[in-house]
């Protein structure tokens, strides 16, 4: 009777045991494993960091909320654009976010926030049309 009572209790302990044990080579064995492996990997994204400078992004159009023409939600504050507020579009593809907000996002990025279309030197200066003389 005192055996069959020692075993009920030691034998799940130490069967619990011996899977924690286990659990913590695995553990081990994938820590090493990720550690030598990430000097080999590349980044998930690389770091672009070429926004526009402050002289491109004046030449950047400027409305109110009310002449945006696809929508007033502002895509990097969330936040809705009134309509007498100051606000940025971006030429291409015409979306419209606050001004700040807009400013904030080009000075580090040269893609817009929404459909990531690059903002590239050809929309600052579009090519003049010559008119017959």
């Amino acid at each position: 009777m005192l055996v069959s009572v020692f075993l009920a209790l030691f034998l799940p302990c130490a069967g619990m045991s011996a899977v924690f044990v286990v659990y913590i080579c695995l553990l081990c064995y994938s820590a090493s494993r990720s550690d030598e492996s990430q000097e080999f990997r590349a980044p998930v994204k690389p770091n672009q960091g070429k926004g526009l400078s402050s002289s491109d992004l004046e030449k950047l159009p400027k409305v109110t909320g009310k002449d945006l023409v696809l929508g007033t939600d502002c895509a990097v504050c969330l936040d809705e654009i009134e309509s007498e507020q100051a606000a940025r579009m971006v030429p291409g593809c015409n979306h419209g976010f606050h001004l700040e907000c807009a400013d904030a996002w080009l000075s580090k990025n040269s893609i817009c926030p929404v459909c990531r279309a690059k903002i590239g030197p050809e929309l600052f200066d579009p090519p003049q049309s010559t008119s017959p003389c």
